[in-house]
């Protein structure tokens, strides 16, 4: 099965800036540490503190799905409502092997 590569911006809601610095530096850890994962990364845009991008990879698309039915996943997307400006802006690829 080909490798799957996700990326998904997200943006903060005004005032929101710091509690979403917060959960996305939190689901790092527990993402890297699930089976499949082979990187989990959260970036802040330098110019811009509510813009964020999170790039992670996994070894194939059960891993991935796996992931987006964890725990710590759910708890931040339940929260993500009240802190962002809108859903986050997923994009999903897979190697074209």
């Amino acid at each position: 099965m080909p490798k799957v590569t996700a990326i998904a911006l997200l943006k903060a809601a005004p005032g929101a800036e710091e509690k979403v610095r917060a959960q996305a530096l939190s689901l790092v850890a527990p993402s890297r540490a699930e089976p499949g994962n082979i990187s989990y990364q959260a970036y802040v845009h330098p110019e811009d503190p509510a813009a964020w991008l999170v790039f992670e990879e996994w070894e194939d698309r059960p891993a991935y799905e796996a992931h987006l039915s964890s725990p710590h996943l759910a708890e931040a997307l339940a929260a993500g409502p009240g802190l962002l400006t809108g859903p986050p802006a997923e994009h999903v690829f897979t190697a074209g092997e």
